[in-house]
């Protein structure tokens, strides 16, 4: 992306590396995991159907389609489930088949109110502050 003259100073002060750091500080904070796909990983170029690789497709087709199954999707929600389908076969952990991810004690009745189950969260479990008009 910094190769375009005209988009290189807005996305070299974007502060790529700043915004690494904190979802890395905050995922390890809230217990969570941060992956890194490969740089080179062809999230965009795979098909996420089928998984054929489509080595023609450039930064102006913005729909993918995959000339081997057909598959017709936009491209960067086509790169998302890539993605997501890497970090999944690469990294999780099961726990939950259903939620494809680890499970947690994310249970609440609907409303607002203290929480008063043993297997209900609150705020203060996870050291959260409330705010309160003075």
């Amino acid at each position: 992306m910094l190769a375009n003259h005209r988009l290189a100073a807005a996305i070299s002060d974007a502060a790529w590396g700043e915004l690494a750091r904190q979802i890395t500080y905050k995922q390890s904070w809230r217990g969570g995991q941060v992956l890194t796909a490969d740089r080179w990983f062809p999230s965009s170029k795979s098909c996420s159907n089928c998984e054929d690789v489509n080595q023609t497709l450039t930064l102006a087709d913005r729909v993918f389609g995959c000339e081997h199954c057909g598959h017709t999707i936009d491209r960067d929600l086509n790169a998302a489930v890539n993605l997501a389908t890497w970090g999944v076969k690469h990294y999780s952990q099961v726990l939950d088949p259903q939620a494809r991810g680890q499970v947690t004690n994310a249970h609440r009745r609907e409303g607002s109110g203290p929480r008063t189950r043993a297997d209900e969260t609150s705020p203060d479990d996870v050291g959260t502050l409330t705010a309160t008009a003075a």
